[in-house]
């Protein structure tokens, strides 16, 4: 089985970390190649709660720039830069974002600052 960051273990090895009553949580571990700090917590969520499923995951922010997406797309369009793109977001919308979540956000929407074709050739190097 396959584990991916953010996403919990499948409930088969709770219920296997579960049924291994009588072993240590290193033999568990071991045993099942998980950490002891899970086995632990598993074991720990049983007893106090009586919860043998993991919770839902709740650590995803909703985008700051997610109320003012289309007008960033039709914004954007005018072949700003990212800077200017983030002084007409603290100008207009009152957010101020960093240079890396403006990048991110323009990413996301399917928008890339790149050269246009017909820009004038470096004189210094190809481009």
């Amino acid at each position: 089985m396959a584990w991916r960051r953010g996403q919990a273990y499948g409930q088969d090895l709770r219920d296997r970390v579960l049924a291994a009553e009588g072993e240590t949580v290193r033999m568990v571990a071991a045993r099942l190649s998980v950490s002891p700090s899970y086995v632990v917590k598993v074991r720990a969520r049983l007893r106090e709660t009586g919860e043998r499923e993991a919770r839902a995951q709740h650590n995803h922010l909703p985008l700051r720039l997610a109320p003012m997406l289309s007008a960033l797309r039709t914004h954007a369009a005018s072949d700003a830069t990212i800077s200017e793109l983030r002084a007409w977001a603290d100008a207009e919308h009152g957010v101020r974002v960093s240079h890396p979540v403006m990048w991110k956000v323009l990413a996301r929407l399917g928008l890339t600052r790149k050269k246009s074709g017909s820009a004038r050739p470096s004189r210094i190097a190809p481009t």
